[in-house]
């Protein structure tokens, strides 16, 4: 059954969890007050090394002459750049959709 008080230890478990602020997942975007839980943050810092990786690979490519294989290396990283902008927009959305559904209470 769901109470007044119940509903409300739910809201103050949400806002303490939706204060975290994230500095490197923000990099990439435009506005930083996202609120992420602790496993986006793993999968965007994971897929921020691998973009990181793949131009660090270009660069040494570069150094090396190999003009087509730098620039393959960087299509790549510019496409999981655009993969990560979808998926956090996409994320994002959802949870808006979410939060829709809360009782107007609340």
């Amino acid at each position: 059954m769901i109470t007044r008080s119940n509903l409300a230890e739910q809201l103050r478990e949400y806002q303490i969890r939706s204060k975290h602020d994230w500095a490197s997942v923000s990099f990439f975007s435009s506005t930083s007050n996202h609120t992420l839980s602790r496993v986006d943050v793993v999968l965007f810092v994971i897929w921020e090394l691998v973009i990181l990786a793949f131009l660090v690979f270009s660069a040494v490519s570069l150094y090396f002459r190999h003009v087509r294989l730098a620039f393959i290396l960087l299509c790549i990283a510019m496409l999981l750049l655009l993969c990560i902008k979808i998926t956090k927009q996409v994320r994002l959305a959802r949870k808006k959709k979410r939060r829709m559904l809360l009782p107007l209470s609340m």
